[in-house]
C-alpha cells in the first residue's frame, strides 16, 4: 500500500511539473501574424526578390528553391545537434530554422512577407522519431530582417 501511495504521488509529481513547463505561446490573430512578417517596398519585384535572396544568404540560410515567376523562395539554416546527448543517451536532436518569403508585386509598390520557423528532429535508438515546428513570431527577427532587405533594395536601386 505504501509503494502505491509513493507511485501516485510521483506520477502526479511528474504531471504537474511537466504542466509548468510548457510555454506560453503568444496569442497572435491571423492578422497581427501577417502584419508582423509583412512588409512593402517602392521598388520593382525585379529588384525586391534578388534582395530578399541575398539577405537570406548573408545570415546563413542557404537558398534551397526560387522562382521569381511565382514569388517563392524557401531557405533553410545550418542544423545543429546535442553530440553529448547522442552519446550518452543514443538520442539524437536536430535543430534547424527555416525560412520562405513570397513576393509580389501590388500596383506600384512589391510586398514581401518571411516566414521563420525553428524545426527540431528527435531520433531514438528503437527506430522512433519525433519532429516539432515552431513559428518564430519574435517582432526583433522580423524588423531586422526588413532593415537588411530595406538596405540591399538601396544598393540595388542605384
Amino acid at each position: 500500500m505504501r509503494i502505491k501511495n509513493i507511485l501516485i504521488l510521483l506520477i502526479s509529481g511528474l504531471v504537474l511539473a511537466s504542466c509548468m513547463a510548457t510555454t506560453k505561446k503568444p496569442n497572435m490573430t491571423p492578422l497581427q501574424i501577417q502584419s508582423l512578417q509583412s512588409r512593402e517596398f517602392d521598388a520593382k519585384k525585379e529588384i525586391v526578390f534578388p534582395s530578399v535572396i541575398s539577405v537570406f544568404q548573408d545570415i546563413g540560410y542557404t537558398i534551397s528553391n526560387a522562382d521569381i515567376q511565382t514569388g517563392l523562395i524557401s531557405a533553410e539554416s545550418s542544423s545543429k545537434s546535442d553530440a553529448m546527448k547522442k552519446f550518452w543517451l543514443g538520442v539524437s536532436e536536430v535543430s534547424q530554422t527555416k525560412a520562405t518569403a513570397f513576393i509580389e508585386q501590388i500596383g506600384d509598390k512589391t510586398k514581401a512577407r518571411l516566414n521563420f520557423v525553428e524545426i527540431k528532429k528527435s531520433s531514438y535508438g528503437w527506430g522512433q522519431t519525433d519532429r516539432e515546428d515552431t513559428p518564430l513570431l519574435n517582432e526583433k527577427i522580423y524588423q531586422s530582417a526588413f532593415e537588411k532587405i530595406e538596405n540591399a533594395i538601396f544598393v540595388r536601386s542605384k
